[in-house]
Parts: structure tokens; C-alpha cells; sequence
């Protein structure tokens, strides 16, 4: 089972999945993925984002496709922000640590609040976002 870790009641977020974490998932509840980490990054032995994709839509999970490296650009922000604003909740996100996620989810919510009360969410899931606190 993949290591799922709430960040809120409808956003979670995890390092890599495979198709086997996926009835597992849809049992826990989540109605979307975003997939964070691009295919190929991890060799040929990560999982593809399309079998991963094929599975979770056999289920009736939405799937978004967000892949970056790096810093989440001003343009996977708008889309990260738009996925979590449309898609169907809760949400588990996942890339190759779940940490590309969680900053994108951060970064998303910029200047919506307490950037404290952000970095903390991150910190309950397992994730030191404190380096970005001036950004929130």
C-alpha cells in the first residue's frame, strides 16, 4: 500500500504509486490523482503514468497529469491550482518523495492565509516546508 499522507481532509499527498496501490486508494476514498513526476525519471523500473492512469479511470478515479521536475513553474501551479479547484475530492497527489507535491500544493495556496498554518499542514504530513515560509 502506498505511504498516503493527509495534508487536509481532501488533499493528501505520497511518493510514487504503481497500479497495484490503486484499489487500495479508491477504497480509502480518493476520487482524483495528480500525477507529479514525469515518466522516466526513475529509470525503467518507475512506474508509467499511463498503466497508472488506465487503472485509476477502470475505477472511476479522475486522473490529472501534472508532471514537472524542479521547481512547479508560475504555469503547473495555475494547473495544480485548477485541478484542486475542479477535480472531484479528496485528492492524493503523488510524485517521486510526495515533497514536489506538497510544495506544489503550498505554493498554490500562497497568500491564502497563515503561511505558518501551511507549513504546518506540510509538517503533519511528514514534510518540512519551513525554507518556503517568506513565499507564503
Amino acid at each position: 500500500m502506498a505511504d498516503i499522507r493527509s495534508v487536509t481532509d481532501g488533499f493528501a499527498v505520497a511518493p510514487q504509486i504503481d497500479e497495484s496501490d490503486l484499489q487500495a486508494i479508491a477504497d480509502a476514498g480518493f476520487k482524483t490523482i495528480i500525477a507529479n513526476r514525469p515518466d522516466g525519471e526513475g529509470g525503467i523500473e518507475q512506474p508509467r503514468m499511463g498503466a497508472i492512469r488506465t487503472k485509476a479511470e477502470s475505477l472511476g478515479l479522475t486522473f490529472v497529469a501534472i508532471p514537472f521536475s524542479g521547481a512547479p513553474t508560475p504555469d503547473i501551479l495555475e494547473r495544480f491550482n485548477s485541478a484542486l479547484a475542479e477535480a472531484p475530492t479528496p485528492i492524493l497527489a503523488y510524485c517521486r518523495t510526495g515533497t514536489r507535491s506538497i510544495t506544489a500544493w503550498a505554493l498554490t495556496h500562497a497568500g491564502q492565509g497563515s503561511g505558518d498554518d501551511i507549513v504546518d499542514a506540510a509538517a503533519g504530513a511528514g514534510y518540512d516546508l519551513s525554507a518556503l515560509r517568506s513565499l507564503l
